[in-house]
């Protein structure tokens, strides 16, 4: 059994975090249509610019509250929330591209309701998945390199028994559990860390589940983990 757990490390810093958490299984991740998201993710850009109002990039809300939770722990120098970098590529008018059915999936999400997605391969996990503080030194491989580059002690990391797995939360991705075009069981979370999300949380896990099922198959199952339930059984 492999659990997802969110640890009291990290719950003493969001005390207010919510992760949303699909489980998909048996899914077909192939690309069958390598053209087949592209229209979706134009739509999808095209929403995202409510996000994105704001005169000063950094004072829209989406921006703000992720900048501001990023100073509350130790990150790399550079590191940007998912959904900031989305959205900079988005005011910079720069196309988000088609890379995996489920990443378009997330992406087009991601941009829509302006929340930090990310993915996992499932059957790549060793043990328990925690979202918790570094201890430092966690092995962690990226994609594009064959050195471990690990977290330093003190940073928000989603980890299990082997190394990392991302990295400032979803900022940087470890390449052992990626989602690939062979993933057949993934591990969706949606972040929120300011406490009034819940809604919008709630609603774009409505909306991938509904996606995943329709366009990829399988059984997709959905959960809230926070404080006052701070885990739940993958599988």
């Amino acid at each position: 059994m492999k659990k997802f757990i969110i640890e009291q490390e990290l719950l003493s810093i969001f005390p207010e975090v919510e992760i949303g958490v699909l489980v998909c299984t048996g899914i077909n991740n192939h690309i069958v249509d390598e053209n087949k998201y592209a229209e979706y993710l134009k739509n999808a850009q095209k929403e995202a610019q409510k996000h994105i109002t704001a005169p000063e990039f950094t004072e829209n809300p989406v921006i703000r509250t992720w900048r501001d939770a990023f100073y509350k722990f130790k990150t790399k120098k550079g590191a940007r929330c998912s959904i900031e970098a989305l959205l900079k590529r988005v005011s910079k008018g720069n196309e988000i591209g088609c890379i995996i059915p489920l990443v378009d999936i997330y992406n087009g999400i991601s941009l829509k309701y302006g929340v930090p997605i990310g993915g996992e391969d499932i059957d790549k996990f060793v043990g328990d998945v925690k979202l918790t503080v570094a201890a430092g030194g966690e092995e962690f491989i990226t994609y594009g390199s064959d050195e471990s580059d690990p977290p330093a002690a003190g940073e928000v990391v989603y980890k299990d028994d082997k190394g990392a797995i991302c990295r400032c939360f979803n900022w940087r991705e470890g390449i052992r559990t990626m989602l690939t075009e062979d993933t057949t069981n993934a591990f969706m979370i949606i972040e929120t860390v300011d406490g009034k999300s819940s809604e919008t949380l709630n609603a774009a896990l409505d909306e991938m589940k509904a996606l995943i099922e329709k366009e990829l198959g399988g059984t997709v199952t959905k959960h809230i983990v926070n404080a006052k339930n701070p885990e739940m059984v993958i599988c």
